[in-house]
């Protein structure tokens, strides 16, 4: 019995959605996808509206995003989703380098951001690392985050509170910018879920943000998602 059950978690697929208004990248996505033997696209949208009403119906574990399309952007599409459907993560796969484009789409939840031209060499690792609860940045998504904060130092809006937070906060507060829910942090610290909760009311406090998307930029920049 035991290795039955083994078996079938062994084989247990990354259940994708692909939005993108391209029929023919779909395709192409689909094929490279499926060929991997544990993804399985289960579901495709043309539009934003579309992505979002199938994110409701299928409940993927990601959905592979596009930003230009008709009827409902990306961001939008992923904000939505976001706050309809939590579990699903996002995957931003665009053209666009804009720095916009992709503080909006980590505001919006995305779990990350990456190019198309990198989808033959990137995609794969990174739904893996976005299914393991952590954040995907390609390294031009990187490399905008991080002249946005050198732009911020030299303008002397940058205000470094970390030296404030305790251990633990320290502890949480990396945990929380690798994807970690409370409930998962509370076990693996042996606390309670509520007790992570305050500790991360504080963290946000103490250093003047407001989103998990200012968080994940604040411990990029601290260099706290190296390891």
């Amino acid at each position: 019995m035991t290795s039955t059950a083994e078996a079938t978690k062994a084989v247990q697929k990354i259940r994708i959605l692909l939005a993108d208004d391209h029929t023919i990248l779909r395709a192409g996505l689909k094929m490279m996808l499926n060929a991997q033997p544990d993804m399985e696209v289960v579901g495709e949208a043309q539009d934003g509206r579309q992505a979002l009403q199938e994110a409701l119906r299928l409940q993927p574990d990601i959905v592979l995003m596009d930003i230009t399309m008709p009827d409902m952007s990306g961001i939008e599409a992923t904000r939505q989703i976001k706050k309809q459907v939590p579990e699903t993560k996002v995957l931003i796969l665009t053209m666009h380098e804009n720095d916009e484009y992709i503080f909006q789409a980590l505001r919006a939840g995305a779990s990350g951001y990456m190019l198309k031209e990198a989808a033959d060499t990137d995609l794969i690792s990174a739904l893996h690392v976005i299914q393991n609860g952590q954040v995907y940045l390609s390294p031009v998504a990187q490399s905008v985050m991080v002249g946005d904060y050198l732009q911020r130092v030299r303008a002397g809006e940058e205000k470094d509170s970390y030296e404030s937070l305790t251990e633990r906060e320290r502890e949480i507060l990396k945990l929380v910018a690798e994807g970690y829910t409370n409930t998962k942090i509370a076990e693996r610290l042996v606390i309670s879920p509520k007790t992570v909760d305050t500790h991360r009311t504080h963290i946000m406090d103490k250093l003047n943000l407001h989103s998990r998307a200012e968080l994940v930029k604040y411990a990029m920049r601290r260099g706290l998602l190296e390891d």
